[in-house]
């Protein structure tokens, strides 16, 4: 049963998972200088296949085949992608590539052109390397590098290496997902959960920790688990190349050593110092540990440094905001620009799951690469959503845009065309390299616009892959709540941003935070978990949560104005 289990998982690729296959396959292929079309084809087939959202592992290669977009050789790669987790062809490129060269194909901005221009003008074939060069100021001498490109390669380059080795909180739950059932089936008779980072809900992580009443000795015996080293307390090594923290206890002290494990260092300093004359060793249940000091349960999220713990021991604790919290979806894009689902659909999605409205919000025409709204289409949109919303009442579906913050802090629209709207979500997507001055100043005009209703992603980051530009966030929230501008927390799992870590001062400052899936297909929707679960960190509330508002109180507060 367990190898079974194991075998499945193994094999079950998500559809951005083999996409990602097919882009970096396209860019292997344009750094040797291969054929444009197929390079192309490659890439239009990562376009569509991320954003879709049947199971195309689970596909067979005719029905692959009737896919819009999908050839016999396409539907043969996704086929042999979800039947083996290789494709030849993408090997067959790899072997040719020197792996510093790959990973540099990996950072935003620098393309295969620019990649193969350092490869064969320095000779680099490593991300030292190339960051050795730029000390050296080596790039300028390169055709298309000046002094700007070669600061900002540096720069990604620096945030590249600082991220090496940490995972998205939500690849390692689909980790932790598959590998507690294989455990639970195979060891029923012991016990496990997860611990650290991961039960914190940390954005990034280093690696999956588990804590286990498994003996050490039984580690090698976990199906798909490859041991790297152990000691007498824990068990590192790898489930299907991700990693993983065994940390073993008995049944007796399983509260105890999950309490330990699951406080950040700073947390766990705190708690003790206020308790010196307490046992906590030994204690089967976490509740132990709350009821001998008389401490209010303190959720793992909290835990991360002293910030909560007086309103713990004085009973004082927010009740932090849930997923069932959550009325409305804010922020969805439809085929109006770069959705793959119509309004109507992402509308029906909406009401499936049970939610009372909808802000259809897709990209501005300055974003023409995510297919940007002109005027005629946007008025197009409003006459769809007017009549949807006859048809769907009482559910309700809002009209608004993701509009372009230009370079100088306006907006991308009219006045006029902008004040059609029910709602306003400003982001930034071009420009990016910015001073944290220029940043801050062009959010500042975007705000004081006087119709914005919501800041989106307010610094860009892709957890990860781009550092976002800086700000500064006490003067941006400080701006919010003068002209009663409300500021997203982008829940797409790459984004989270706003950070988690200001949300504290927001609602300090009395700026309402939206929980936005960003979606840009129905299965988007469900990203406002990992959104929630970022607010949660924060200490956020269903009362200071935007999104949690009821479709007559977020009607309510949008004609109120600001």
């Amino acid at each position: 049963m367990l190898g079974r289990l194991t075998t499945t998982y193994l094999r079950a690729m998500t559809n951005p998972e083999i996409a990602r296959h097919f882009r970096e396959l396209a860019k292997l292929m344009e750094l040797h200088g291969d054929n444009p079309f197929k390079i192309r084809s490659y890439t239009n087939a990562y376009n569509k296949l991320r954003k879709d959202e049947r199971d195309l592992a689970g596909m067979s290669e005719a029905e692959l085949q009737k896919l819009e977009g999908v050839g016999k050789a396409i539907a043969g790669k996704i086929h042999e992608l979800a039947t083996t987790g290789r494709m030849e062809t993408l090997e067959k490129w790899r072997a040719q590539t020197p792996e510093g060269i790959r990973e540099m194909l990996h950072i935003s901005g620098f393309g295969p052109k620019k990649v193969k221009a350092v490869w064969d003008g320095l000779g680099v074939t490593t991300v030292g390397q190339l960051l050795y060069a730029i000390n050296e100021n080596r790039l300028v001498e390169l055709k298309g590098f000046g002094l700007k490109t070669q600061e900002s390669l540096r720069q990604k380059l620096e945030f590249l290496q600082r991220s090496r080795g940490r995972y998205h909180y939500r690849t390692l739950e689909r980790v932790c997902e598959a590998l507690m059932v294989q455990l639970e089936t195979a060891f029923s008779d012991h016990q496990f959960a997860p611990t650290g980072a991961y039960r914190r809900r940390c954005p990034t992580l280093a690696a999956l920790p588990l804590l286990t009443t498994l003996a050490p000795a039984d580690a090698p015996r976990i199906a798909g688990f490859t041991m790297k080293e152990q000691t007498a307390e824990c068990t590192t090594g790898e489930v299907d190349d991700f990693p993983v923290i065994l940390y073993y206890c008995s049944a007796q002290n399983f509260g105890s050593k999950q309490f330990r494990h699951t406080g950040s260092p700073e947390f766990l300093r705190a708690f003790v110092a206020r308790f010196p004359d307490q046992d906590f060793q030994n204690l089967p249940s976490e509740r132990d540990i709350w009821a001998r000091t008389q401490v209010q349960t303190i959720p793992p999220e909290l835990r991360e440094d002293e910030h909560y713990l007086d309103r713990a021991i004085a009973h004082d604790l927010p009740k932090l905001i849930e997923e069932g919290d959550i009325r409305g979806v804010i922020h969805t894009h439809s085929t109006y620009s770069d959705g793959i689902h119509s309004v109507r659909e992402m509308a029906e999605g909406c009401i499936e799951r049970g939610y009372e409205y909808l802000v259809m919000s897709d990209h501005s025409r300055a974003a023409f690469y995510a297919n940007g709204l002109d005027e005629e289409r946007v008025r197009a949109q409003w006459a769809e959503i007017d009549a949807l919303n006859k048809e769907l009442a009482p559910f309700r579906v809002f009209k608004s845009i993701e509009c372009d913050i230009l370079g100088d802090g306006s907006l991308d629209y009219t006045e006029e065309l902008l004040s059609g709207f029910d709602l306003v979500i400003a982001s930034v997507h071009s420009n990016l390299n910015m001073t944290e001055e220029r940043a801050t100043e062009r959010l500042l005009a975007a705000i004081a616009n006087p119709h914005t209703t919501i800041l989106g992603h307010p610094t860009g980051r892709l957890l990860l892959s781009r550092e976002g530009y800086p700000i500064d966030h006490p003067r941006i929230i400080d701006a919010c709540a003068e002209h009663g501008v409300a500021i997203e927390l982008n829940a797409n799992p790459y984004r989270l941003d706003l950070d988690w870590s200001w949300i504290p001062y927001a609602r300090e400052r009395g700026v309402l935070v939206a929980i936005d899936p960003d979606a840009h297909a129905t299965g988007g929707i469900d990203d406002i978990r990992y959104g929630v679960l970022a607010a949660r960190k924060g200490g956020l509330t269903a009362g200071g949560c935007l999104s949690a508002l009821s479709l007559g109180e977020f009607s309510s507060w949008l004609s109120v104005g600001r």
